[in-house]
């Protein structure tokens, strides 16, 4: 799912504001724009069609629960696979665009689209099916595998099935001249304030100093310290990729991805390179259940591509100050990922990375934190 600004905010107990969280976050949805932005998008396109009719088996004759229908695209897919009933879940006013191409399509006998949210609504039977396409920036932003974890546990027969079923995170080192693109910005920007503060002096008589630290420390977050939306070019990656989270779609629990930990390598594998960043993205599978597995798994992957890139490219973790690394050396990582305390759909990532270099010498390490919004 494409990732649009801004999200709920949590309240002062924890809880969230439905109201901010729809205006913030559900409504964005509602714009066709942001529907075409995913509709075009060949590689979600392809490998949720693909799951689908190639796996019938799963659908034909099957009641199907699709959690944020948002267009209604899988919704009709799941129809003309053969389900004898799908119920299409949808928070926003895009609903009635949903009805209009159910009813298009001829599927309005089979496609109940239900406008509410998913922890809100009932249904009048268990499913065998639960398809969604949840997915945010680096998996987890916008933490809508929630509602489909609320959808699974009160609607799911046991021996349903979950649309993607697995997913993954993936992280690694990449060389990218966009951490000197954004120091650049900030040290212009730090500039400019610089200058403001001598003029508003000169001209007003006002001391504007005592806000430098605050200003340095708000730019310093916007430029070096939010990841960056990029699409990275595989010869960017400069050492072996790491699996940082596993999850299983049918057992997972919002505990398990409310915060996630990971402490692991990145053996760097170019000569004479440069670590200016760390590059995260993800994969979800199509596997069904052991009980009873796709006849075709089918695997989407927002890996770096030369040809195939989509639309939720990858986040980039800029490194300030760069580090020169060659073959052999190794990077280990300490991360943790957990939901803004201000704001449940976006994610603060710590990051401590340490280069163990060939000769076996340690560096310092290094740690920050970073901010995907």
């Amino acid at each position: 799912m494409a990732a649009p600004p801004g999200s709920g905010l949590a309240g002062t107990n924890g809880t969230v504001d439905k109201g901010v969280d729809f205006a913030n976050y559900f409504c964005t949805y509602a714009f066709l724009y942001h529907q075409k932005e995913m509709l075009s998008d060949r590689v979600r396109m392809d490998a949720y069609y693909d799951a689908i009719f190639k796996n019938k088996q799963h659908f034909a004759g099957k009641v199907v629960l699709d959690v944020g229908t948002g267009s209604g695209i899988l919704a009709i897919w799941s129809a003309q696979a053969g389900a004898r009933k799908v119920y299409a879940v949808e928070a926003t006013k895009m609903a009635q665009h949903a009805k209009a191409l159910v009813q298009a399509n001829d599927v309005q006998d089979v496609v109940e689209v239900i406008e509410g949210s998913m922890e809100e609504i009932n249904l009048p039977e268990k499913v065998d099916v639960i398809i969604s396409e949840w997915m945010g920036y680096f998996l987890l932003r916008e933490s809508m595998f929630d509602s489909v974890i609320c959808a699974r546990d009160r609607w799911l027969k046991p021996t349903g099935v979950l649309y993607p079923s697995h997913a993954r995170m993936w992280m690694a080192p990449v060389r990218s001249g966009l951490g000197d693109q954004k120091m650049t910005d900030f040290e212009a920007a730090m500039t400019d304030w610089y200058n403001f503060v001598v003029d508003t002096e000169n001209n007003y008589g006002v001391n504007m100093n005592v806000l430098t630290k605050s200003y340095r420390e708000e730019h310093e977050k916007y430029y070096l310290k939010t990841s960056l939306w990029n699409n990275i070019h595989p010869s960017q990656i400069i050492g072996t990729s790491a699996v940082i989270k596993e999850i299983d779609c049918l057992t997972a629990t919002v505990d398990d991805i409310r915060n996630v930990t990971a402490k692991f390598s990145l053996p760097i594998h170019v000569d004479r390179s440069r670590l200016s960043a760390f590059a995260g993205w993800f994969d979800v599978q199509f596997r069904g259940s052991m009980e009873n597995p796709a006849e075709n798994e089918i695997e989407l992957t927002t890996a770096p591509s030369i040809e195939n890139s989509t639309h939720w490219g990858q986040q980039v973790f800029l490194v300030h100050p760069p580090l020169r690394v060659n073959e052999g050396d190794e990077v280990i990582v300490d991360l943790s990922m957990s939901r803004s305390k201000d704001n449940h759909r976006l994610m603060d990532v710590n990051i401590t990375y340490e280069l163990q270099l060939s000769s076996g010498k340690h560096l310092k390490p290094t740690s920050t934190k970073y901010f995907i919004e």
